[in-house]
């Protein structure tokens, strides 16, 4: 793969830049509520050394009654201070599953104006593969100075999407697992609906991820959203169950050369909760 300090790099290249002091490790790893793990817990057991942790959960705007949704720029930036995370810094973000979690902090910091940041290819499976070093030891944080410059173009809300629902355009791609799309199995989360937004492609994250964890080559990501209906050349919004594998799709985009994409944060926790929204079933 080709290293690229805005989307995505490799194991190799944090080897060799682990120890750059303008470096920030973060690892943003989160599981579904039903998985049994303890994400926090596995970071505090073993991280890449000087990762910070990432609370996906907390640093998140708990005004809403949605998940983990973007936080307010202000909780941003104190979250950051306190993390040692600041203007300047080259961030590298990876998870404990492999690409799963990791993107949707991407996608944050990008939507916060940050542009140095990337996805860590394969995240810490592969980083332990590798048989790379490993600690157990909070890192050591000096504040930094943080400055945000919020992109609104990279969010979308539930209005915005009911209008690309209508009109068709921007494109939605939805990249949640196929039953869960037609609405054969009820979604994880009490109280939804099952089914998706009416006129939305379905392209399941698994199918922009390699069996290694690691995204698949950008020739292979254009293929798989032609695969899906989706044309690669136009605007995409992308939406999942909760806005965490949808930013894989974002970070997919990203690889492929498009900028002309951007993420609905409530997807289908806030679409599938209000009976006013239509919602279709079966393959589209």
């Amino acid at each position: 793969m080709q290293d690229d300090p805005k989307t995505l790099v490799s194991t190799d290249w944090l080897g060799r830049h682990l120890g750059d002091p303008d470096l920030r490790v973060i690892d943003a790893s989160w599981h579904m509520p039903d998985a049994g793990r303890d994400a926090r817990a596995e970071y505090e057991a073993a991280h890449i050394p000087g990762a910070r942790f990432f609370d996906l959960d907390e640093i998140s705007d708990q005004r809403s009654e949605l998940p983990h949704m973007a936080p307010p720029t202000e909780k941003f930036i104190s979250r950051m201070r306190a993390m040692g995370v600041g203007d300047g810094h080259q961030v590298v973000v990876y998870d404990s599953t492999g690409m799963f979690s990791a993107p949707r902090v991407w996608w944050l910091f990008k939507l916060m104006g940050k542009a140095d940041v990337a996805v860590l290819d394969g995240g810490l499976p592969k980083w332990r593969a590798e048989d790379r070093p490993l600690e157990d030891m909070p890192p050591v944080v000096r504040d930094r100075h943080v400055t945000v410059s919020l992109r609104n173009d990279l969010v979308r809300d539930v209005t915005q999407v009911a209008r690309a629902s209508k009109l068709g355009e921007p494109q939605i791609v939805d990249t949640r697992p196929p039953e869960r799309f037609r609405g054969d199995t009820p979604e994880p989360r009490a109280g939804l609906r099952a089914g998706h937004i009416p006129g939305s492609a379905n392209l399941p994250f698994a199918d922009l991820v390699t069996g290694e964890g690691t995204l698949k080559s950008p020739d292979a990501l254009t293929e798989a959203l032609r695969a899906a209906g989706v044309d690669p050349d136009r605007p995409v919004i992308a939406t999942c169950g909760s806005g965490v594998t949808a930013a894989i799709l974002t970070l997919a985009m990203a690889r492929i050369g498009r900028d002309d994409w951007s993420l609905y944060d409530g997807s289908w926790t806030e679409w599938g909760a209000f009976d006013d929204l239509p919602v279709a079933t079966g393959a589209e």
